[in-house]
C-alpha cells in the first residue's frame, strides 16, 4: 500500500494535467482560427454576392435602355408623327419673299366674317420651286393695326406634349423594372445563401 504522500503527489499531477490540456494555446488558437476562417467565409459570399448582383444591374440598365427606345421608336413610327414638322414654325405666307397663286376664305379669331387670304404659294428663296400651301389647322388673328398674324395661342399642338409623356411613361416602367428585377435577383442570392448554410450546418 503506497504511503498517502504519494498518492496526494500523482493526484496534483493528474489535476496539473487536466489543467494544462484544457487551457493549451493550440486549443484556444484553434477555436480562434476557425472563427477566422468562418468570419472571412462570410465575407467572401457576401463579396461575391456583391459583384454578382451588380452585374446583373449593369445587363439589366442595358437590357432597358434599349427596350425602352425600342417602345419609344416603334410607338413613333406607328403614330406616323413626324417630330421636324411638330418642331419647326408653321409655314404661312409672307408678302417680302413669297409670291401669292391663289386666295382663300380663312376664319380669323375676332373677326366674324371669314378673310381671303393667300392659301397657296411661291416661296423665292426656295430652290426647289414647290409650291407651298397653308396648313387647316393653322388659326389667325387680327392685330391691333388691323394686319392678320398668325395665332400661336390657338395653334397649341398636343402631339409634343403627349410625346414627351409617353416617354417620360417609357422611362419610369424601366426604372421600375429594373428596381424590382434587381431586388428579386438579390433575394433569389441571399435565399440560396441561407439554405446552402442551412445545409452545410
Amino acid at each position: 500500500m503506497s504511503p498517502p504522500c504519494s498518492r496526494n503527489a500523482r493526484l496534483e499531477k493528474a489535476l496539473v494535467g487536466r489543467a494544462q490540456v484544457g487551457t493549451h494555446p493550440d486549443h484556444l488558437f484553434g477555436k480562434e482560427t476557425s472563427w477566422v476562417k468562418a468570419m472571412d467565409q462570410s465575407l467572401s459570399d457576401d463579396q461575391r454576392r456583391a459583384k454578382r448582383v451588380r452585374r446583373f444591374t449593369i445587363g439589366v440598365s442595358l437590357a432597358m435602355i434599349v427596350f425602352c427606345n425600342a417602345i419609344v421608336l416603334v410607338g413613333l413610327w406607328a403614330s406616323g408623327m413626324n417630330l421636324d414638322e411638330l418642331a419647326a414654325t408653321p409655314d404661312v405666307f409672307n408678302s417680302k419673299q413669297d409670291i401669292c397663286l391663289r386666295l382663300g376664305w380663312q376664319p380669323v379669331t375676332g373677326v366674324t366674317e371669314p378673310v381671303r387670304l393667300c392659301s397657296e404659294w411661291i416661296n423665292l428663296s426656295d430652290p426647289s420651286g414647290k409650291t407651298h400651301q397653308l396648313q387647316r389647322e393653322i388659326k389667325f388673328r387680327q392685330g391691333p393695326d388691323g394686319q392678320y398674324y398668325l395665332d400661336r395661342a390657338g395653334q397649341a399642338d398636343y402631339r409634343l406634349l403627349i410625346s414627351v409623356l409617353a416617354v417620360v411613361a417609357v422611362i419610369a416602367f424601366g426604372l421600375v423594372a429594373k428596381w424590382y428585377l434587381v431586388g428579386w435577383y438579390r433575394l433569389r442570392l441571399e435565399s440560396a445563401a441561407g439554405h446552402g448554410a442551412t445545409i452545410v450546418h
